[in-house]
């Protein structure tokens, strides 16, 4: 009898054998691909809750700012309107100084790509095809979402007068009143209109990325050309609309029978602001010469430049005086805070780092007392100085004073300039140059007192970085203390020292905390930062339109410091 095989019906894999879904995954690109999807799965609940949290709420502000109202969430398009009653006919001059830097930032970044692409000889120009169309599709992507906004707000009102009726329940009412706004035409438009786009873009780059040649620089080449498209986009849209603001803005004051001189200011400030950047570059560039009649040219024409344009920006100060007061005072409020702050808390933070970093008997437990004020609760501490600097006669530091045979001071209740008080009242100085007020000054104490144990702390670490080899080699050719701290501690602390200062220009114009419970109303608003008068025309004024406007002025103004520090600073910074 013969063994007969049972044939069976389950296939039989083999090694070499994939299955047809997974030939996507095969080989080098396929392994590549799986990294990437990897890499994009686990960044994205990161960039769901930074742009959930940190981008939605600054674009929101600045979709908030163009609308006016009291405490209205959607409230009536007023464009620039907010901005032009804090600063005036300075709104527009921002505006095409900022549609100006968009352009620029494009340019330089065009430059440096193409510097890149001659270097390794590769012509990636192509690519600004796909990009453009990206960077277009992702614009109309954000106009739909701003268009579908304004609706969206809506449907709470809509659904709170619905319940009322007895119309359904609230989850039917939310998906009806949702649906019906997202139908609209115009929303419709929009929507489909970027849909469109971001497909035809995201085909574009697919069959770009299989036809042209691939370049480990592709990656890189195709941000940069994003990058480029969003600025120079969002500057020609920043110009054109900052230029139809104007003309509206004209076209109201024919209407009323007024005259304005917005042009004027525009053109008379923007060309001041020409000639001193004009000016700080022939400067700059002046001992980079050869010639020293070359040199001493160069410095004549700067500071010919340097006049010519002081003498053209004087109708700043006209709109100045024309914004907001509480405003301005709240920006030289917080350029005397800033400025009384720094420097002091970086000299003595410097200066304990530098004691405590010596080989001396408890400096463990002097480190832990100077850290100890910046983790103490910020509003039990200015609590507590609000009491001893309470501007009472009977208060813990007027009697200090006074039994020293000094007269009692107003402290936190006095809102007078410490220079306009060291001279008296024989000599009335300018309103800019009577100082910050007593006020002001108790809170700057306040803030050094602070943050000064936390600098000591970096500066520690910044210290423990430095070869002690250096000293020895310093001592052993006759270098002294000092030398030793000019020409090695202050050089190789460079970076700290730029990081701190970077982080204090920014901690700076942001506080509010310490100011808000430290100030008074007897101190007139002298004491009131940018963040605290934002803070009152949101809360008390209930103009959530016009605080916003206010916030984005605020960030203007801190990113500007940052971009200047960070050019200015980092130039000085010592890296080894």
């Amino acid at each position: 009898m013969s063994d007969t095989l049972i044939p069976s019906d389950t296939p039989v894999s083999e090694p070499g054998v994939q299955r047809a879904g997974l030939k996507i995954f095969a080989g080098r690109k396929g392994r590549k691909l799986r990294e990437n999807i990897l890499a994009y799965a686990l960044l994205l609940p990161a960039f769901v809750i930074i742009f959930t949290f940190g981008i939605f709420p600054l674009a929101f502000s600045a979709y908030q700012s163009t609308l006016t109202g009291l405490n209205k969430i959607v409230g009536t398009y007023t464009g620039l309107g907010n901005y032009v009653k804090a600063v005036d006919n300075l709104t527009y001059v921002i505006g095409f100084w900022l549609a100006i830097a968009f352009v620029y930032t494009a340019v330089q970044t065009l430059r440096k790509t193409r510097k890149v692409a001659l270097e390794h000889e590769e012509r990636p120009w192509l690519w600004f095809i796909p990009a453009t169309l990206l960077s277009v599709g992702m614009l109309l992507f954000v106009r739909f979402f701003f268009l579908f906004l304004p609706e969206l707000l809506g449907v709470a009102d809509k659904m709170r007068t619905a319940q009322r009726a007895g119309e359904g329940p609230p989850a039917v009412l939310f998906r009806q009143f949702v649906g019906e706004a997202f139908r609209l035409p115009q929303i419709q438009q929009a929507f489909w209109l970027s849909i469109f786009v971001l497909v035809i873009a995201i085909a574009a780059s697919y069959i770009f990325g299989r036809v042209l040649p691939h370049s480990r620089r592709q990656n890189e080449y195709f941000g940069n050309f994003i990058q480029i498209s969003i600025l120079a986009i969002s500057g020609v849209i920043l110009a054109w609309y900052t230029w139809t603001e104007v003309q509206r803005a004209y076209a109201e004051a024919l209407a009323n029978g007024e005259s304005l001189d917005i042009w004027t200011q525009v053109i008379t400030i923007s060309a001041g602001f020409v000639l001193l950047l004009l000016s700080w570059w022939l400067w700059g560039s002046a001992g980079q010469r050869d010639s020293n009649l070359s040199m001493v040219f160069r410095l004549g024409a700067a500071v010919l430049l340097m006049i010519g344009g002081y003498l053209l920006i004087v109708e700043l100060p006209l709109a100045i005086s024309a914004g907001d007061k509480k405003w301005w005072l709240g920006l030289q409020t917080t350029v005397y805070y800033s400025l009384g702050t720094i420097p002091f808390q970086l000299a003595i933070s410097l200066l304990l780092a530098t004691i405590l970093f010596q080989d001396i008997r408890g400096k463990s437990f002097f480190r832990v007392i100077y850290f100890l004020p910046y983790i103490t609760p910020v509003v039990g501490a200015a609590a507590i100085f609000r009491i001893l600097f309470s501007g009472r006669v009977d208060a813990p530091i007027n009697r200090i004073v006074t039994a020293f045979g000094f007269d009692a001071l107003g402290w936190l209740n006095e809102p007078n300039g410490i220079f306009q008080m060291m001279i008296g009242d024989a000599i009335r100085l300018p309103g800019w140059a009577v100082g910050p007020s007593l006020s002001l000054v108790v809170i700057i104490i306040f803030s050094i007192w602070t943050f000064v144990g936390f600098n000591t702390v970096i500066f520690l670490a910044g210290l423990g970085s430095i070869p002690a080899t250096l000293y020895e080699s310093a001592s052993i050719d006759g270098g002294g203390r000092w030398a030793q701290f000019r020409h090695i501690t202050l050089p190789l602390l460079s970076p700290t020292i730029y990081l701190l200062t970077l982080y204090a220009v920014i901690g700076t114009f942001k506080a509010f905390t310490h100011i808000f419970v430290l100030r008074t109303g007897a101190a007139l608003g002298t004491a009131d930062t940018a963040s605290v008068v934002i803070f009152d025309a949101f809360n008390r004024d209930t103009r959530i339109g016009y605080a916003s406007a206010l916030a984005m002025l605020l960030l203007l103004i801190v990113m500007g410091l940052t971009i200047v520090n960070n050019r200015v600073a980092s130039k000085k910074v010592f890296y080894g």
